[in-house]
């Protein structure tokens, strides 16, 4: 297994990695995945159910938002073959990376915070798969520069649960977790104040430069690529905000 983390006293910082991109399975041409049929069929269902195992992340005050590393393979194995790269540009915790390493898929993670760049680098030593020939590289910098790091049509998947504006930042007040009284009430759970991040900004603000990253990448991606985002529907200030929405708006515009 080879990992590497990327920092701004690297030398490859904002500078082009050499990672692999193709095919190292003995899939047919025509295969847009390594799954067999009975697998693929499973995959068609219109509910995935998933479980947590030991190697996730559970605890918020780590990552605010996590999710589980069965649902990274999930869609890892749906949309890409041994070897070629997979792309997330707010790794976060590390999951990606971690499932893509499972999956002998070469993965780079971008995020911000040193702290989640250090976790990711933790997780991935945690791990020992000696068949793994596939690489993972954790890098610390901003989604909009993620174009100055890997080269045009080498992308077989972008994969992601970013940031949700600046919906975390505020105090904690669900039914559910009120009746829990758990660790998590009364808590505000932001990924960081850092002015650059997206978990920071207004939706307006959060939809455009959501816009501008994803157009940046789009040269990225391999003929035929797939891109997948991992959001869910939120309540804020009495009113349902609907990202899978402002993702639509956001690509189109």
């Amino acid at each position: 297994m080879k990992t590497m983390v990327v920092q701004e006293n690297s030398p490859l910082y904002r500078q082009k990695i050499q990672i692999g991109h193709t095919r190292t399975c003995n899939c047919k041409a025509t295969h847009i995945n390594c799954l067999t049929a009975k697998e693929w069929l499973k995959c068609q269902l219109g509910v995935w159910q998933f479980t947590y195992e030991s190697r996730d992340v559970r605890d918020k005050k780590v990552h605010p938002a996590t999710f589980p590393i069965a649902l990274s393979k999930k869609v890892i194995e749906l949309f890409t073959h041994q070897g070629e790269l997979v792309l997330d540009p707010f790794v976060g915790s590390g999951t990606t990376l971690v499932a893509a390493n499972d999956l002998n898929r070469n993965a780079i993670g971008f995020d911000l915070q040193q702290s989640y760049i250090d976790l990711c680098e933790k997780r991935l030593k945690a791990q020992a798969n000696l068949f793994n020939k596939a690489q993972q590289i954790a890098i610390q910098d901003d989604a909009r520069n993620i174009y100055k790091y890997i080269e045009q049509e080498t992308i077989s998947l972008i994969w992601t649960s970013p940031p949700y504006a600046n919906l975390l930042n505020r105090r904690r007040k669900n039914k559910s977790r009120r009746d829990r009284n758990n660790e998590q009430l009364g808590k505000i759970e932001q990924y960081s104040q850092d002015p650059r991040d997206l978990g920071t900004m207004a939706l307006e603000e959060y939809t455009e430069a959501m816009g501008d990253i994803y157009e940046s990448l789009l040269p990225l991606l391999k003929p035929k690529a797939h891109c997948v985002i991992n959001v869910p529907d939120m309540w804020w200030e009495e009113r349902s905000i609907n990202y899978f929405f402002l993702y639509g708006h956001a690509m189109l515009n």
